[in-house]
């Protein structure tokens, strides 16, 4: 398959690109890596009449320390946050979870701003995003806007931005001493999309567990944050049996659907069971074993 007839522009300024957006959306599409895109197009499941190509604006592509998190430009490669030792140790929940992104080529073309953007359910960022209550930038030729992700995420492939709006920017909360992380996720092959995939980030004061933060992927038609299995933790501690009651509640938070890849009851189960694991290796991680 072939793409429809669009007119392809590279401007090299994010002005460039809020002027272009305002100028014809809702019929323009941004390019970013171009890993969900352009296959969409070449099915013609998406058939923008003009394409803004990102690639030359060099001021979206970033990794900066601002204090209590890292502001991360959209254009950053996928590959470059799995390579950076900043993200690595002050958000290793996101430099984990990059490691799960499909393979190799395709983290070194896609971004993060990309990722989120396109906002497929399974998809590892949207999850991280929501279980670290990340702040989306959001510029437009009206001006700027934040929005937290747990309200950027409105439905399969569907975000709150509005056709002439551009996400710039990603501020990620850096872990706080003594918190431990975990990505896991199980899929039918490595690289494919998760069958369901939990984020989770435990941070301890002493022996108490003082901050739980828990998201899935794969089981809603978004990212679902696990706040009843958070509550759960926070109120009771962690332990085995805490975290067998986590999972139960987990499991009966999430809303999955059936497709020939998995049963909803599969999935549903496949959350519980990883949300105990990620726990319980989370905190051992928080408490230095």
């Amino acid at each position: 398959m072939k793409p429809a007839v669009f007119h392809h522009v590279a401007p090299t300024t994010i002005d460039e690109v809020l002027s272009l957006l305002s100028e014809h959306a809702p019929d323009a599409r941004i390019l970013a890596g171009g890993q969900s895109l352009v296959p969409l197009m070449n099915f013609r499941l998406s058939c923008p009449s003009i394409l803004i190509d990102l690639n030359h604006v060099q001021d979206l592509a970033y990794t900066r320390d601002d204090g209590e998190a890292l502001a991360i430009g959209a254009m950053t490669r996928e590959r470059t946050i799995e390579n950076s030792d900043l993200v690595r140790q002050a958000v290793p929940l996101l430099h984990e979870a990059t490691s799960y992104i499909a393979h190799l080529p395709i983290r070194s073309r896609g971004t993060i701003g990309g990722s989120l953007a396109n906002a497929d359910p399974a998809a590892e960022y949207p999850a991280v995003s929501v279980a670290l209550d990340c702040h989306m930038v959001i510029w437009s030729a009206r001006g700027e806007r934040r929005v937290r992700a747990r309200d950027f995420f409105v439905g399969v492939l569907t975000t709150a931005m509005e056709p002439d709006e551009l996400l710039v920017e990603i501020l990620v909360p850096k872990a706080p001493p003594r918190s431990g992380s975990v990505f896991v996720e199980i899929a039918r092959r490595h690289g494919d999309f998760a069958l369901a995939g939990i984020a989770a980030q435990i941070t301890y004061s002493g022996d108490d567990v003082v901050a739980v933060h828990m998201a899935a992927c794969g089981v809603g038609p978004g990212p679902v944050k696990l706040s009843a299995a958070e509550d759960i933790i926070m109120r009771d501690g962690l332990n085995e049996v805490t975290a067998k009651r986590a999972a139960k509640a987990a499991a009966d938070e999430v809303d999955p659907s059936s497709d020939l890849h998995a049963t909803a009851g599969y999935r549903r189960h496949l959350t519980g069971i990883m949300a105990s694991r990620a726990l319980l290796r989370a905190g051992e991680r928080a408490r230095g074993h």
